[in-house]
């Protein structure tokens, strides 16, 4: 392939602006909110159901409180009912009259335990939702965090898209210097090795940093300034300069 020498060192600085995108590209990538974000995400998730889970729990609670209560109100309705019938002296009957009191004894045995049961629902209710608003409170403070993340990543894209929109404008000026057969030699041998054309500096390979033997550089010194050369270890674009020692 021939092209001329001008164009050939183009392939140069369009391997550095690609050096550069490339750079951008890994950095988009690996910005380290990316890992913080999904960590805190994660986090979040699990929050976010524990709190469904003790919101349950401390709802079955509320449920089961209030049936308890209302348990004791029907005791507590019921007793006060056989004692306004025993004290309004109604009932004469000896026998009656000790089953009643019997009865009212029974109930207010029932309704004290009811209400044992009643303070041990609340205690454990107290509880539950002391650890709603504890898991709600670390919910939202890593959704705070979070969220911050998400700024901060934002941030971060804008500058290195900016930067890589502006690099691709460059790189679109150098590649109207380069005839299409060399620019498609050079996206292929990129898209091989991830560098296309690499510069002969001082009788060195500056892309695999391999020493050309003096065969080599023989060759290359008795070749034609306008035909491209290619480095016989890495295969890329050898790129001749003044640099280059021949």
């Amino acid at each position: 392939m021939k092209a001329a020498p001008e164009a050939q060192k183009r392939l140069l600085d369009l391997a550095e602006l690609d050096s550069v995108v490339d750079r951008l590209a890994h950095r988009r990538r690996t910005l380290p909110e990316l890992a913080e974000i999904d960590e805190l995400s994660k986090r979040y998730a699990k929050l976010a159901t524990d709190v469904i889970e003790s919101e349950t729990e401390a709802g079955d609670l509320a449920r089961e409180q209030s049936k308890a209560e209302s348990d004791v109100d029907a005791v507590r309705t019921r007793a006060d009912r056989d004692q306004k019938r025993l004290d309004s002296g109604a009932v004469t009957s000896a026998r009656d009259l000790s089953s009643l009191q019997s009865e009212i004894n029974s109930l207010h045995k029932r309704q004290g335990d009811l209400e044992e049961v009643v303070l041990e629902i609340m205690e454990r209710r107290e509880a539950a939702d002391t650890k709603v608003g504890d898991l709600r409170r670390q919910r939202d403070e890593v959704g705070a965090t979070r969220s911050a993340a998400e700024d901060r990543r934002d941030a971060a894209l804008v500058e290195i898209d900016k930067e890589a929109g502006e690099t691709q404008g460059r790189r679109s000026a150098v590649v109207g210097d380069i005839p299409a057969d060399l620019l498609a030699l050079y996206d292929k041998l990129r898209a091989q090795y991830g560098v296309g054309a690499a510069m002969l500096w001082g009788g060195r390979c500056q892309g695999c940093k391999v020493a050309l033997s003096i065969a080599e550089m023989n060759r290359i010194k008795a070749a034609p300034h306008d035909e491209v050369l290619r480095c016989d270890e890495c295969r890329r674009i050898l790129v001749r300069t003044p640099e280059s020692g021949l």
